[in-house]
Formats: C-alpha cells, structure tokens, sequence
C-alpha cells in the first residue's frame, strides 16, 4: 500500500507540473506569426484517472489500464473567457474519440474536462470518429463535424483496412450533451467537411473535399462548397458542389488539399486555414496554407499567397505520421489576436500566435504562386529590385 501511495503521488506530481508548465513565444518568429515553446496537449496531458485504476485492491502495482497515444487534431472556439480545443484523444487500441480541454489564456494551463464526449451514434454505427471542427452557428447552435470512418463494405475477403469516410454533424449548446444529425450524404466519400458560420442565401454553407476512396482524393479538385437547405438532414444534391480552392501540379497541394476550421470574418475578407498535400520521398507531406475569399461571396477566392504557411519544423516533423502539420482549430479575439492551434504529425497540438492585421497583410501582400520556376525568379528579381530602390532612396 505504501508503495502504491508514493507511486501516485509521484504520478500526480510528474502530471500537475506539466499541466501547470508556462509556455511562452519562441522568439524566432518570421513576421506572420510566432510559434509556442511547448506543445499545449499531448497524450499525457489526459487525465491520470482515464488511464490508471486508482484502486490498489484492484490494481495493486498501478498499472496503466487504458493506455493513451495522442492528442492532435482539434477544434477550437472561444467559450466564455475559456479556450476550448475539442480534441482528438487516440488510444492504445487505435480507437478516437473526442475530449475538451480548456485554458485561461489560451496557451497554456489546458486541463480536460472530467469526462470524454459521449457523441451518440447514428443507426450504422462508426468504427471511429476523429478531426472535429467547431463552428458557433448564427442559427444558435454550436456545431461539430467531424470524419466518420467505416469499414469498407464492399472490401474483398481479407481485407481489413479499406476504409469509407463520411462527414459525421453533431450539435450541442453546451459541449457536454450532443444531439447527433444524420451524416452528410455526398455522392463522394468527405473527410474534411466545415460547417461556414453564417446562413449564405438563407441555407447552411459547408467547406468539403470531395474524393474518390478513403486516402486518394483522386478526381476530386480541391476545396469544395456547397449549400444545403437543412442540417438535420444534409444532402448535397449531385452537381450542387463546385470546387473553389483548386489543387495544382508541383505544388503543395498536388495530391490533396481540404479547409481547416471555418474561416474567420474580417473587414477585407473571410479568412482561410487550409492544408496541403504533395509526394515526397518519405512519403506525404502536410503543411498549411492562408488564403481569402469575398465578404459579399465565401465562395470566391480574392488572395492566395504562394506556398505554405506554415510546415513542420524540428520535433514537430517527427511522431506517428511524421512531417505533418494539420490544423482545424483556431481562436480570434476581440483584441484581434489568433491563437493557431495545429498538431504535428499525428502526435501532440501546438499553438502558434498571430493577429488578424498581420494574417490579412500576409495574404492580400505576398506574391501569388505562378507555377513554373521561371516566373518564381521574376517574383524574386522584383523583390531584390524595390529593395534595391528603396534602400537607394530614390
């Protein structure tokens, strides 16, 4: 007994001080944004009753019962004066589910709350349930719409990892209780599906990303829109979806691309956090990427600046799918500041910070990408040359 006391005290205390850890800017910020020291959720930030019967008459050498892989992948919203990541909690088993955590600042100090969500399932149940995007909705409900995924029922005998995706929607007033809608029904597989906040011609607006399997987006173009007149049964009718953010040949979007969390209104534009896919030799690669779409229209693009925005770096190439940044979760505050909440390759959630000046700047500002080599060296000469000019003073 005695034993068992010292090692969860010592548990505790190892937990509490990585709960309570500062983070805090790195100071090696590149104008647009500044990354944090430490990432703000891992797997081991979940709670120590989650993982460990804290009963020593039934676990007398306080083993982990329920192991914890990650914590990646989560939407964000502002709710109160508290910052809420819905996160993607994985399992030993493989197995996701969704948890919150919160914090004061936004940084930093991010606690899950006591339970996991209970998200009800639909009458075909789902094998597992990942990638949440939040989105507080003008019509008075917050939304959650998240990957559905299934065993493909068309798999060949023996096949055990075929996989079909839906877009799972779900909604709540509180975080806690959920009331789960029918899937979105798409004449395509979607795995990466937002919910736009505001009603566009009186119907719901959603951000997919049409694709013909499970991982290949195959002939399916790009970020795709498209309207629907009622939420709790949500059907995009065949040709009702165009796409509006395409993928390009030798880009970093070449293979896949898809919306992160639901853009963010400001006075020069809707505001867009999107990722991109391209091949590499070890294999995919995932970075994020800004672009901007009209007030009057969230369907048209008015800025795309060249390349990424933001790509894995240091120990943020390395975990359980290495070299991916993935975001679907971000905060603007009234102050104008942005919190940027994205994971590293399948592991841990970081949080880089911004403001809305800086990421409008950054878009309406930055050369567009002309897609030959030859015409990035023009973008480049006629940097050199303004600078030339300017430090030349004439």
């Amino acid at each position: 007994m005695d034993n068992f006391k010292q090692c969860l005290a010592r548990l505790t205390e190892e937990h509490e001080a990585l709960l309570t850890r500062r983070n805090k800017k790195t100071g090696a910020g590149n104008g647009i944004f500044d990354r944090c020291e430490y990432p703000v959720l891992t797997g081991a930030h979940t709670p120590l009753a989650w993982r460990y019967d804290l009963n020593p008459a039934t676990n007398p050498h306080l083993m982990e019962r329920f192991g914890i892989n990650a914590a990646f992948n989560a939407g964000a919203m502002k709710y109160g004066d508290r910052y809420l990541l819905a996160a993607r909690v994985e399992g030993y088993d493989r197995k996701s589910f969704f948890a919150i955590a919160e914090s004061p600042n936004g940084i930093d100090n991010f606690r899950f709350w006591d339970h996991p969500v209970t998200m009800p399932e639909t009458d075909d149940p789902d094998i597992n349930v990942y990638d949440m995007r939040l989105t507080r909705h003008e019509d008075g409900w917050i939304y959650g719409v998240f990957c559905s995924e299934r065993k493909d029922p068309q798999a060949a005998p023996g096949d055990l990892s075929s996989a079909v995706a839906a877009a799972g929607i779900a909604r709540t007033h509180d975080l806690v209780t959920w009331e789960r809608l029918p899937d979105l029904v798409s004449a395509s597989q979607q795995r990466n599906v937002v919910l736009h906040p505001e009603f566009v011609n009186g119907m719901y607006a959603l951000y997919t990303r049409p694709q013909d399997g499970f991982i290949d987006a195959g002939s399916g173009g790009g970020i795709g829109w498209a309207l629907v007149k009622d939420i709790t049964r949500a059907v995009i009718e065949p040709g009702d979806e165009k796409i509006i953010n395409h993928r390009h040949y030798h880009t970093i979007k070449e293979l896949k691309n898809g919306e992160g969390p639901h853009p963010i209104k400001t006075p020069s534009g809707w505001l867009h956090l999107a990722h991109g896919v391209r091949g590499c030799a070890a294999g995919l690669r995932y970075v994020l990427y800004l672009y901007m779409t009209a007030l009057d229209d969230p369907a048209r693009v008015i800025a795309e600046p060249g390349g990424y925005f933001m790509a894995p770096v240091e120990e943020e190439r390395i975990g359980d799918v290495s070299n991916v940044l993935f975001s679907n979760g971000w905060i603007a505050d009234d102050d104008g500041t942005v919190y940027i909440y994205y994971a590293s390759s399948d592991t841990r959630m970081h949080v880089a910070v911004s403001s809305l000046d800086r990421l409008i700047d950054y878009c309406m500002n930055t050369p567009a990408d002309r897609f030959r080599s030859a015409e990035s060296v023009k973008t480049v000469n006629s940097i050199i040359d303004r600078n030339r000019e300017f430090l030349s003073g004439k």
